[in-house]
């Protein structure tokens, strides 16, 4: 039995896949198998998955298009190992991520949940790399609190994370009914649960380059998750609370810019406003043409290498 699954969905991704395959095959720890889940894509994406030759890739086609969450659902429902790695078909590993996932394991056995850093490229070939602060953590260890810690900028990408199977055993799989912010969901679930084992190593590169503009444009027609579920789930944890109003008001400010005005009242209407910033605060309220102007503009910052946000 192989000591990693590495599972990559794919969909319409011919301009990356090469790489994101290669990027997996050039690992320092090389005891693995990679699962690819085809997911009906119209492009050359599965064509230039099967030129690799390596025995270790099998490569599954669903007969109809499911999905991101169907896809990493169907990898897991058919890895080998106890420990199930995620990469999406635009995002790069480091040669050295499975080496240093492989070290939380064995450092920290209380942990079923690893990820590391990530850096970010730009549309410019300029690397960004958050300097993250937690509180209580150095170089690597135990995430004291992952919702205290993410109620800015992602400390990890769904391509940082490896889950042990235990953790799908006791909580499911993926959500198949959400198609928007699936990660949110799952981790929401896992992270309330287990203990995290991080590193601050930025062995991970997200391509921005390839990012679905839909941040920037609005939700219609997406499903989300449930954040009430949650909230009512979880009476109490003021942590969970207070992450679930942050996602409220990232896919509030979205639902504003589509012109969505029933589900934007809808979603924000449970946002306990002292659980956001002043800022957030202000551009949750401020008229569509704004932050319209201001999503334009900050794709214009993108395209130039500049990184910002509202957080």
């Amino acid at each position: 039995m192989p000591k990693f699954s590495v599972i990559i969905p794919l969909f319409n991704k011919e301009e990356f896949i090469k790489d994101s395959l290669s990027s997996v095959l050039i690992q320092s720890f090389q005891d693995f198998e990679i699962i690819i889940i085809n997911d009906c894509s119209t492009d050359l994406s599965l064509s230039i998955a099967k030129q690799f030759t390596d025995k270790r890739i099998k490569i599954v086609e669903h007969s109809k298009n499911k999905g991101l969450s169907a896809s990493r659902n169907t990898g897991i429902k058919i890895a080998k190992s106890d420990y199930i790695a995620f990469l999406d078909a635009d995002d790069l590993w480091k040669p050295g991520f499975l080496e240093k996932i492989k070290f939380l394991i064995e450092s920290y056995p209380q942990a079923s949940l690893f990820a590391t850093k990530y850096d970010i490229l730009l549309k410019n070939n300029k690397i960004l790399e958050h300097q993250f602060q937690i509180k209580g953590f150095t170089k690597h260890g135990i995430i004291p609190n992952f919702f205290e810690n993410n109620l800015n900028q992602s400390i990890f990408y769904p391509s940082c994370l490896c889950v042990s199977r235990n953790v799908f055993d006791a909580i499911g799989l993926y959500n198949e009914s959400i198609n928007y912010s699936e990660d949110v969901d799952f981790n929401i679930r896992s992270q309330a649960n287990f203990k995290f084992a991080y590193s601050d190593e930025a062995l991970v590169t997200y391509l921005r380059v390839s990012e679905n503009q839909i941040t920037q444009s609005g939700l219609d027609g997406k499903n989300i998750p449930d954040y009430d579920f949650y909230e009512e789930k979880f009476i109490g944890r003021n942590d969970i609370k207070k992450y679930l109003d942050f996602q409220r008001y990232t896919k509030g400010k979205q639902y504003k810019l589509s012109g969505n005005k029933k589900n934007y009242s809808k979603l924000i209407a449970k946002i306990d406003n002292k659980n956001l910033t002043t800022k957030q605060i202000i551009l949750l309220k401020s008229p569509r043409m704004l932050l319209q102007l201001l999503s334009n503009f900050k794709i214009l910052l993108q395209k130039m290498g500049f990184e910002v946000n509202s957080y």
